[in-house]
């Protein structure tokens, strides 16, 4: 008996891929990764291009912020701008992953007593020097640190510095603490729990992670999964990634010189003398760029139909 195969579907059925532009600020779920959820809102919104400003681990849950179209230039200002978190430490246990994903590598009855946490803080704010975990994204000789930790390799990984503007105590019961973080780029939340952990004497990992802000978006712009086809207020303007640097209109034939990618003149007393702006033209993002000696040189430029 010969097995039915499945019908392919024909290519004129598929649906058609357009240009959609725009941010989906997805609030993710635990579980799925970064890479399948940019997949999911690519697919169901029929995008051309999709990519997303932010890892958030499978196991993290919270905002990620997905660019489609021309949003997709904006990336980098997003990836930039300072991030928010509200996390659970579990008191008691180191693990290898920094949090319940991995494997118990050291143990401790000893938890912390909730004043002890708090007066240990201000250590773990400002400037700090902080080791990533070894399961992380980061590069060492072209390899991925979590490839190398996985085949069982040794995983040495420098200290660097991070921001941390923020990180308060908000609930402790037990063996666990519940912690909130407001945190520059290239922090790990993990870091943090693990460090504490060490700190006080009693070892911790990360039981619970939720990201709350991305550079300008926050919750209350999230939605999730199951509404980013069907929600016509989902898709927010591409120019809310650049929310936290100043803006200029400019006329029609300086939107197409910047198109071109030639810089203009900017005149009158409102015209910043130095430092990165965006122009929009009757109230359309045309071109991203630094003003340099009173002129405006492009480095990102817009077709949104300015």
């Amino acid at each position: 008996m010969t097995e039915e195969r499945p019908q392919r579907r024909p290519q004129h059925d598929r649906p058609k891929k357009r240009d959609v532009n725009g941010w989906i600020i997805l609030d993710k779920g635990v579980g799925m990764t970064s890479t399948h959820a940019v997949a999911v809102v690519k697919r169901g919104l029929s995008a051309k291009k999709a990519g997303h400003a932010g890892t958030l681990d499978p196991l993290a849950s919270g905002i990620l912020p997905i660019a489609l179209g021309e949003a997709t230039k904006t990336v980098p200002f997003v990836m930039d701008g300072r991030k928010s978190y509200v996390f659970t430490v579990a008191w008691g246990a180191e693990t290898n992953t920094d949090d319940t994903e991995g494997d118990v590598v050291e143990r401790t009855d000893t938890v912390p007593d909730p004043a002890d946490i708090e007066a240990l803080l201000p250590r773990f704010t400002g400037s700090v020097q902080q080791v990533p975990p070894r399961f992380s994204a980061i590069k060492i000789q072209g390899e991925r640190a979590y490839d190398l930790a996985r085949d069982g390799e040794t995983v040495e990984l420098q200290p660097r510095t991070v921001e941390i503007d923020r990180l308060s105590l908000i609930h402790h019961e037990g063996d666990r603490s519940v912690l909130e973080a407001d945190c520059g780029k290239g922090t790990y939340v993990r870091a943090i729990a693990r460090d504490l952990g060490r700190a006080l004497g009693c070892l911790g990992h990360i039981a619970a992670l939720r990201r709350t802000r991305v550079g300008p978006f926050t919750e209350d712009d999230a939605v999730v999964v199951d509404d980013v086809a069907t929600d016509p207020a989902a898709l927010r303007p591409v120019e809310m990634a650049l929310n936290e640097i100043p803006s200029i209109a400019v006329s029609r034939d300086m939107a197409a010189r910047l198109m071109r990618g030639q810089s203009i003149i900017l005149r009158g007393r409102e015209a910043p003398l130095s430092g990165k702006i965006y122009a929009t033209c009757n109230g359309v993002l045309v071109a991203v760029g630094d003003v340099e000696r009173g002129e405006l040189v492009p480095h990102r430029v817009f077709n949104l139909g300015a």
